[in-house]
Formats: C-alpha cells, sequence, structure tokens
C-alpha cells in the first residue's frame, strides 16, 4: 500500500529493510533453536520433510508463482500500469500453465487455478474492503488528521509512533493501520521514502507476527495446521517480539551510524600516507 501509493519506492526499501528484516527472522529462529521443544523435533521434522517431496511439476507451479509475485514491482517499472495488472498477468500465466499441466487428467481438476479461486475467502475479503471504506470516512471527516495532530503533541518521536503502529498491527490487520497512517500523515509531512514510511513499513509487516490474530497468514494458519490463539501466544509471540524489537534497533542503528564508504583510493588513509 505504501508503494503503491508513493511513499516507499523498491530500490530503498530493499537497501534499507534488507538487513532489518534479516535480522527480525534470525533472531526468533536462533531462540527458538535453542528450546528443547525445536532439538527434539528436529529430526523427526527432517524424516517428513524427506518423505513428502514435491513433485517437479509442484516445485514449477511454486517457483512460478512465486516468480509472478516478485514481478509485479518490476511490471509497474516497466510499464507504468497499475500494480495490480501485472498481479493478474501472473495469474493468467499460472492459468495456463496449471491447464496444460494437467491437461486430460480429469483427476487432477482440483489442481487447476478455478478450483484455487473458488476456495478464496469472499468474507476476508469483504472485511477488508469494509476497513478501508471505513478508514476512508474517518479521513474524509478530519479524525484522521486529528489523531495523527494528537500523536504528534504526546509522541514527538516519529520512530515510537511508527513502533507503536507495528505492535497494534498485532491486534488489528496491518491493512487498515497502513492505509490510516497514509490517512493521517502525508508526503508533505513526511516525504517520499522518508526514515518513517521505511520503518512503517517495516513495523507494519512484521509486528502482527506477535499474535496469530495479527495477519491473514497467521488465520490461515490456524485453519490449516488446526492452532489455537493461545498455545502461538505461549510459544511463539515471546520470539516474535524479540526479533520485532531486534528488526527496529538494525534499522536505527543502520539509518544514525554515520557509516560512509571512501569514494577514492586517495581517500583510504593507510594508501594516502596520512
Amino acid at each position: 500500500m505504501l508503494w503503491i501509493h508513493g511513499q516507499i519506492t523498491t530500490l530503498n526499501t530493499m537497501q534499507g529493510l534488507f538487513l532489518p528484516s534479516v535480522v527480525s527472522l534470525a533472531v526468533p529462529l536462533a531462540l527458538m533453536s535453542l528450546t528443547s521443544e525445536a532439538n527434539g523435533s528436529s529430526q523427526k521434522s527432517s524424516s517428513l520433510l524427506s518423505s513428502e517431496q514435491m513433485a517437479p511439476r509442484g516445485q514449477l507451479v511454486f517457483a512460478v508463482g512465486l516468480g509472478a509475485l516478485v514481478f509485479v514491482p518490476v511490471f509497474k517499472a516497466l510499464t507504468g500500469l497499475p500494480p495490480f495488472m501485472g498481479m493478474m498477468l501472473g495469474l493468467a500465466i499460472l492459468w495456463i500453465l496449471t491447464d496444460a499441466i494437467h491437461y486430460g487428467d480429469s483427476g487432477r481438476q482440483r489442481l487447476k487455478v478455478p478450483q484455487a479461486l473458488s476456495r478464496i475467502d469472499t468474507q476476508g475479503v469483504l472485511f477488508f474492503l469494509g476497513i478501508l471504506m471505513s478508514v476512508g470516512s474517518l479521513e474524509s471527516a478530519g479524525i484522521l488528521r486529528q489523531l495523527a495532530n494528537y500523536l504528534d503533541a504526546n509522541i514527538p518521536n516519529a520512530d515510537l509512533i511508527a513502533s507503536a503502529i507495528g505492535v497494534a498491527s498485532a491486534i488489528i490487520d496491518n491493512v487498515p493501520l497502513v492505509a490510516a497512517t497514509m490517512g493521517m500523515y502525508d508526503l508533505t509531512s513526511f516525504p517520499q521514502d522518508a526514515d518513517f514510511w521505511q520503518l512503517v513499513a517495516f513495523c507494519a509487516g512484521t509486528g502482527g507476527s506477535m499474535l496469530i490474530i495479527g495477519s491473514a497468514a497467521g488465520v490461515a494458519f490456524m485453519g490449516m495446521e488446526k492452532v489455537d490463539f493461545f498455545w502461538y501466544f505461549r510459544k511463539v509471540s515471546g520470539f516474535a517480539l524479540a526479533g520485532y524489537a531486534a528488526g527496529i534497533i538494525t534499522y536505527l542503528a543502520a539509518q544514525n551510524l554515520p557509516l560512509s564508504l571512501p569514494t577514492s583510493l586517495a581517500e583510504i588513509p593507510f594508501i594516502s600516507g596520512s
């Protein structure tokens, strides 16, 4: 959402958030690997993975689907068309591919795109549509601007505001939170690729992992693996919080440390002789 509306650009976001994203992933994994449950189940997990290898056709569909998602920003940069058209192009390619792979096999109709589309969570889509319409109404009424003024008056540090948005996304989905943030602050308040927008992108994208209900992926995980809220809260939330905090610290450190590379050999002290 931030990228589509011009708050952030692709290359600057990748440069600014790559290291914090890696840290936010590595810290929870490292901490969870130290627990007795992870150590006891590693052998079982490896044997399970070896017995359930994905078929070559499945690997092809997975690779094409992942490539189609990665291609969306490239499509927008090359054509200037809206990103949803790039997504529709990727869907069309997947549709043709799955029809060609499973052509003439009536037992594999469930693996084609039309069957996958029939299982779309329509209620979830309508929920997000209603949330975005509500946020738009609040913005038109000026309530979001009043909220922004209140936050600026009581929390003068923009980094704390962005961090709070990430914590709130663990309870409220990040889509309405980001939409509300864009309604509260515009490009005159923070220019394109400002540290605030970069940090909002990171916090809203990772903060939802602290609770299983904080993201659509978490809700889907609950349904697929029959995991309840309290199990996730006991077993995962603490590790996710540690990774979230470590990622924010990494981003702030990278932005505030006076690091610069020499532009010529003469600027290197032991070569210039100074």
